[in-house]
């Protein structure tokens, strides 16, 4: 069995896969903690979804947060007894990233990117709404060929919230109307109806550069929210980064 984890921003996904098939998986914060804290999360983790340490034979991490880079690779070594695979753009990932300085490339952009060709072709875009959110564009010949980035809905709420003393906290959903009626409802439009109207126009440019229209994936922790009132968005795939991981792993494990 293999063990991926997604280190972002907001939060940390892990995941076990069975071959192909993901067993199990777990959202959890992402947060500064010693490696011993982060392996035996791991164990706790493993023995509430009855899988045996003993079953994992391969491990691997895609980062953001270069601080936690140690600590999950350390607590993975001490508890699983596994060394890591850290994702970079210089591992094999079958496809040409057409950047300025390819290093610099999110592990998060370039998973989802690796992910999106191999399960679903080219050309293709690829839109992943979480704490940022990321538009990722692959050409008719299969390149990485860049994308764009933008704050994402949590980012958008904080800045309110942080800026404007009376606005309340509220949920993430959307309301019934575009015109509020009252606060909690207007900060739900402006957010939600405003990402969506922002996706759709974003990707109608992507479409114009590109030469004609292709297919969007959506991804992260609201893409099923936003999928809903979207025109662009054609399926929702939330463990795409998972799928990933898997397959960098699969393309690059020194036991193949």
């Amino acid at each position: 069995m293999l063990l991926v984890i997604d280190i972002g921003n907001t939060n940390t996904v892990l995941g076990v896969y069975d071959d192909k098939e993901l067993l199990k998986e777990w959202r959890l914060t992402s947060k500064k903690q010693t490696s011993d804290e982060f392996g035996l999360m791991i164990l706790g983790l493993f023995s509430a979804s009855n899988i045996s340490k003993d079953d994992i034979n391969g491990a691997i991490f895609g980062s953001v947060v270069p601080a936690l880079d140690e600590t999950v690779r350390s607590g993975v070594r001490k508890y699983l007894g596994i060394d890591s695979l850290r994702v970079s753009a210089r591992l094999d990932t079958g496809i040409t990233i057409k950047l300025k300085n390819s290093v610099g490339l999110g592990a998060d952009r370039l998973l989802n990117a690796v992910a999106g060709v191999a399960k679903y072709g080219k050309p293709l875009i690829i839109v992943d709404l979480g704490t940022a959110i990321t538009f990722d564009v692959i050409s008719n010949d299969g390149a990485y060929v860049g994308g764009a980035i933008a704050p994402g809905m949590e980012m958008g709420m904080e800045a309110l919230f942080t800026r404007t003393a009376k606005l309340p906290q509220i949920e993430l959903a959307a309301p019934k109307n575009y015109i509020g009626g009252n606060t909690v409802e207007a900060i739900q439009s402006g957010i939600i109806y405003g990402t969506v109207g922002m996706l759709d126009r974003m990707v109608d440019g992507i479409f114009k550069e590109l030469g004609g229209v292709c297919p969007v994936i959506a991804t992260g922790g609201h893409a099923p929210v936003i999928a809903k009132y979207s025109n662009k968005i054609n399926i929702v795939d939330q463990w795409l980064t998972l799928d990933g991981l898997r397959i960098l792993y699969e393309r690059n494990s020194v036991s193949k």
